[in-house]
């Protein structure tokens, strides 16, 4: 049986990152990977929305389904680790995801799609119990990969590898949390504008009622009161409206039907939009 194709989500994303990335995967797994750069000023809100949209494009197939490799590296810069956050695994259905361990991006996962925990894993235990087993891995180049910080070149492909092949790698179970209610977020300003927000639409207090929700427009500081409608074709043209998007479980986009949300209100990925008061 052919191996799984793979689809990489990085942060780590200038050409050169992307090249020996898309060789390695696909020197492993026999066929160029689909590597989607999160750049931005908040990549891993954008990393949580977008590996939510892909393992939710994976449903409503009406029967089986071929697995895919999920490969996710959007590395948290708070200092808390000496070598870099670890990854982590776990599959949803058929799929594989190995991740960077980031509660913001696993969070909507535990909270939409029910995943409870993940496999953690420490890179030279798997190396050396690799290295015993079923890997030709000499112990400098077990030291060389343990000690680099470029682990999502080297490592998390090879862990991928080696768990679509069924090796026993060492992992730590770890629970996930779920999300947490705080400031609504812009996660992905699409190509047209609109600004894909990180909550569903039902869970924005006023979304119901007819008043609509107040949202600051940064280019004036003003707040304007923005109505919520179904469907994008409810808004009426050249208005600015919230509505349910395309993206996770019904999450909420603020749009300007005809134009450009993000450039009307002044808007970026990351920005908080308005803040939840219930």
């Amino acid at each position: 049986m052919p191996l799984p194709p793979v689809v990489s989500l990085t942060d780590c994303a200038d050409p050169n990152a992307l090249a020996r990335q898309s060789t390695r995967i696909a020197t492993l797994f026999g066929s160029t990977p689909t590597v989607l750069p999160l750049g931005g000023p908040d990549p891993e809100g954008a990393a949580a929305l977008t590996l939510l949209d892909l393992l939710r494009s994976t449903d409503l197939i009406g029967g089986p389904s071929r697995p895919v490799v999920v490969l996710v590296n959007i590395a948290p810069r708070d200092g808390h680790w000496p070598n870099g956050v670890p990854f982590c695994s776990f599959r949803h259905g058929n799929h594989l995801v190995v991740s960077t361990l980031s509660q913001r991006v696993l969070a909507p996962l535990a909270t939409y799609l029910g995943l409870t925990e993940v496999q953690v894993t420490d890179v030279r235990e798997v190396l050396e119990a690799a290295a015993d087993d079923w890997a030709e891995l000499t112990p400098s180049e077990i030291e060389e990969m343990v000690r680099t910080q470029f682990r999502s070149l080297w490592y998390a492909p090879l862990l991928a590898r080696w768990l679509v092949d069924g090796h026993p790698v060492p992992a730590q179970p770890t629970a996930v949390r779920p999300s947490v209610a705080d400031d609504v977020r812009i996660a992905v300003v699409d190509n047209f504008g609109n600004c894909k927000l990180d909550r569903p639409a039902a869970e924005l207090p006023g979304y119901d009622t007819a008043d609509g929700l107040l949202v600051r427009n940064r280019l004036d500081g003003r707040d304007i009161r923005v109505r919520c409608y179904d469907r994008l074709p409810d808004v009426p043209l050249g208005e600015p409206g919230i509505t349910v998007g395309s993206s996770g479980v019904g999450f909420a986009e603020l749009v300007v039907r005809g134009g450009s949300a993000a450039d009307a209100f002044g808007l970026h990925q990351g920005d908080r939009v308005f803040h939840l008061t219930s």
